[in-house]
Parts: structure tokens; sequence; C-alpha cells
């Protein structure tokens, strides 16, 4: 449920699910072999709007991304905020088959966003003992990618 006042284009245009924290672990679950991600935003959060409206604007390259969606109002939903160590948002978590992969802390423009999925899908291709193409290299915090 989308909070009024709150605009749910991006939630309807890229089909996120809502979770709570009761649904959370069986919706994750569900995503099964699809690279999930959940994008934890709150109401009145001016970055969160404007990650929303960015996402929007690039709508194409978002879903070129192969990605199951879902998102949470951390706002009404303290106990997955506190869950997952939030201190601000919008930030997304990937995860595959139930596992945590990473996240992505505020919005960085698409580039960034697309290195956070290459590198969740990294760690899914290593878990699978498949070849990656990621490079190795020192981790930048400064791309907000885990």
């Amino acid at each position: 449920m989308v909070p009024a006042g709150v605009d749910p284009a991006a939630f309807e245009a890229f089909d996120m699910q809502a979770l709570a924290a009761d649904t959370f672990d069986a919706a994750i679950a569900g995503a099964g072999d699809a690279l999930a991600v959940v994008f934890f935003w709150g109401v009145d959060c001016f970055n969160c709007e404007i990650a929303k409206k960015a996402m929007l604007a690039q709508t194409d390259a978002m879903r070129a991304l192969d990605l199951k969606w879902f998102h949470c109002n951390v706002y009404e939903h303290h106990e997955l905020g506190r869950r997952f160590g939030l201190h601000g948002v919008p930030t997304w978590f990937f995860f595959h088959r139930g596992k945590r992969l990473g996240r992505a802390t505020g919005w960085h423009g698409l580039a960034q966003f697309q290195a956070a999925v290459s590198a969740a899908r990294a760690k899914v291709a290593a878990a699978a003992g498949a070849p990656s193409d990621r490079d190795d290299g020192p981790h930048d915090p400064a791309t907000g990618i885990d």
C-alpha cells in the first residue's frame, strides 16, 4: 500500500511489489532465480522522489537490468530498517535465492546503479562457479556498492 500523497508511478512502472516485515522473507524467496532488488524509501523523502523520477526518465534502461522489483516504506516498517541497518534512504538491497548480495545507497545515477546490479550478478556467478566479467580490484566506497 502506498500512502496518500506518494507518487506510485515508479512502483507501477517496474511492477514493484510492496513489502512489510511479515511478507518480506516469503516474497524474496518467491523471486526464485531472478535477481531481486528491494527499493527502501520513505514518505516525504526528497532523495527518494529524485531517484524515482530518474528511474522513470530511464525506464527502458532500468527494465533492461531484468530485475524482480520490490519496495518498502521503511518509515512505516521500522523493523525492516533496523533489520538491514539502514541509516538513510533511498537504499536498494539485492538478493538471489533469498541470499543478500549487497546494496546501493543513494541514487548516484544510472551508471552507478548498473554497476551495483553487475556486482550483484557477479556474486551470483561466483557462487555458481561461473567466470565473472567483474574486475576484482579494490572496492571504492564512493560508489555506494558493497
